[in-house]
């Protein structure tokens, strides 16, 4: 049995990958799954309202982290900043495909705020966890209202529990969260002013070949098939991964949650014409400048011939 080792993953961005875990896909695949810890040692969480710009931070402080120290074999993060993460890669990592999650996420703002609207966030600060996909989804959000110099984003900690935390303090006007933090947020009295889904991508060390990958997504697309066949029963994944260190999640009913915000699909290549118009778009907000192409960043051999073969 083939040893395969995953960064840590949430609900809201890996649960297919934590159902096909907990109910023995990968070992019917032939895989030993290990899940390394990419919290562990991490960096402190905090607002920083002063650093307006991913040029100030590191895209490797949590997604990546033990992959670039060689702890991990993958990790799935947002697809944005997984391109932005492949450029500054030091073990010569690649994109391999679209992740099974297609991710809810929301812009929210404090009870007691006047703003209502996206447009009404101009000029004020948005906190969003840079290199993480809410950061980008926020950016595509804001740009539906507001001209690109009225946007004005900080760096907030990853993690939607300290940007919650952060919002409620008063020290942002808003920020991104996702589930079941937006629940909780709402429940709280919160306001989504905003809200989306998005992609996500798996990224694979080099000794990772199709047979591998193919493998994965294997019982990946299982666990697919089962969590679309009741999503009801799959919903305690998002309080129980919270739960335990976190009172008031613990105290959320699957009743809280709604299964629209829960969309999965089949892990799937990434369209070379969506690549091109997210690479494009990186580029635009002063992304990806060391990058001519966005194949560079995508190992489109393994990609096209691990989703080749469903069988």
């Amino acid at each position: 049995m083939k040893k395969f080792v995953l960064e840590s993953t949430a609900p809201f961005q890996g649960l297919p990958e934590l159902v096909a875990f907990d109910e023995g896909l990968f070992e019917k695949e032939g895989l030993r799954v290990e899940f390394a810890d990419r919290d562990a040692g991490a960096p402190p969480k905090q607002t920083e309202v002063d650093v307006t710009s991913p040029s100030a931070a590191d895209p490797f402080w949590s997604h990546g982290r033990l992959f670039e120290q060689g702890k991990a074999d993958m990790y799935n993060a947002c697809e944005w900043g997984n391109y932005c993460r492949v450029q500054e890669t030091g073990v010569k990592s690649r994109q391999l495909g679209r992740r099974a999650i297609i991710v809810y996420s929301a812009i929210v703002v404090p009870p007691d705020s006047p703003v209502y609207t996206p447009q009404q966030l101009a000029n004020k600060n948005v906190g969003v966890p840079f290199y993480f996909g809410t950061h980008y989804a926020a950016l595509h959000m804001l740009e539906g209202f507001l001209p690109r110099d009225l946007i004005k984003v900080c760096s907030a900690p990853n993690g939607s529990r300290p940007r919650l935390a952060s919002l409620l303090r008063g020290e942002v006007a808003a920020t991104t969260l996702t589930e079941p933090y937006i629940t909780l947020a709402e429940k709280k009295g919160c306001r989504t002013v905003c809200s989306t889904f998005f992609h996500g991508t798996e990224v694979g060390a080099e000794w990772i070949d199709a047979e591998t990958y193919g493998a994965f997504n294997r019982a990946v697309r299982e666990a697919v098939r089962r969590i679309n066949g009741n999503k009801r029963a799959y919903l305690h994944y998002f309080i129980d991964y919270h739960g335990t260190d976190d009172p008031e999640i613990a105290r959320l009913t699957i009743d809280d949650l709604r299964e629209s915000r829960l969309v999965v699909v089949d892990p799937a290549p990434i369209p070379l014409d969506e690549m091109q118009r997210t690479f494009d778009w990186l580029k635009s907000w002063g992304m990806l400048a060391q990058t001519a192409s966005p194949v560079d960043l995508v190992n489109l051999d393994v990609q096209a011939e691990a989703h080749a073969s469903r069988t």
